[in-house]
């Protein structure tokens, strides 16, 4: 059974990772190349040795993302690597595909932010189900293992080069439309990843804690779990509340605790997944 369910999930991965690609590449070939806009990273790279060469945009996209295939595959591991080669070669043949397309516009700044959306959602795709497309990643990935920089300020800097890049080979306007690009499609892979119903972890520590216990539970519905701290300063034994609710349950929440202990220590934090338990998304009553 456990196989089976491997392999179905597999197929799913591999199938949501194509469809990311034909949204990726229709982004590319409708918005930004005719354009001549960029995106960051390798594709970035492509679309601007494509317009100097004549080559195949499809081309490039796979050339010069195969040194970091194989830097993955070394160093990350096989079924990364795998994955990404699919989500390239995938991307490419879409984007050959959809090059005779005519463009939808030709105002730089719609062009910019809906080819920054499109690719957004399909890049998002292929990343939430294993893929790459980009191998600016993957060596973000491994020198975050070996420096104090993040994997998003190390993509960043790599991209301040190839955006630059972009104002030498096309016009420093058209660099600056590729900034706005890059950063619509970075917001959007990130709301594509989370998702748009983002889940709250929430720690609440008051005296009144048998009250709002039975209280979330009541009319939110939460399942709620008793923590046991220490109070740094009093030394004192003190219960801690934890739940996990639903963006939209926020303000029912804060509510409920202020209807008991208007003085109650309440810290509120992002949860970008929650995985088994009893958790579901509800309505709010």
């Amino acid at each position: 059974m456990t196989k089976k369910i491997t392999v179905v999930q597999r197929v799913k991965n591999i199938v949501l990772m194509g469809i990311g690609s034909v949204i990726a590449a229709a982004g590319l070939d409708v918005f930004l190349v005719p354009n001549n806009i960029i995106d960051g990273g390798v594709v970035g790279i492509s679309i601007m040795a494509s317009y100097l060469t004549g080559w195949s945009l499809s081309a490039f996209l796979v050339l010069l993302n195969l040194p970091f295939l194989y830097l993955g595959y070394t160093q990350i591991g096989k079924t990364f690597a795998f994955s990404t080669l699919f989500s390239i070669i995938s991307l490419a043949f879409w984007v050959g595909v959809f090059t005779p397309i005519p463009e939808v516009t030709n105002d730089l700044f719609l062009a910019a932010v809906f080819g920054g959306i499109t690719i957004g959602v399909g890049i998002g795709i292929i990343i939430r189900h294993g893929g790459c497309t980009d191998g600016t990643e993957m060596i973000a990935i491994l020198l975050d293992k070996r420096t104090s920089f993040s994997i998003g300020e190390i993509i960043m800097f790599f991209n301040l080069f190839i955006l630059t890049a972009a104002g030498f080979i096309f016009s420093w306007d058209k660099a600056m439309y590729s900034l706005v690009t890059y950063f619509v499609a970075f917001k959007v892979i990130d709301i594509t990843l989370r998702g748009l119903d983002e889940s709250k972890a929430v720690y609440i520590i008051s005296d009144q804690m048998e009250e709002i216990r039975d209280a979330l539970m009541a009319r939110l519905g939460r399942g709620v779990t008793i923590l046991h701290a220490t109070g740094g300063y009093s030394k004192e034994e003190k219960p801690v509340l934890y739940c996990v609710v639903t963006r939209l349950e926020v303000a029912k929440l804060k509510s409920i605790v202020s209807e008991w202990d208007e003085t109650a220590f309440v810290t509120i934090s992002d949860v970008h997944e929650v995985m088994g338990g009893r958790f579901k998304k509800k309505a709010i009553h």
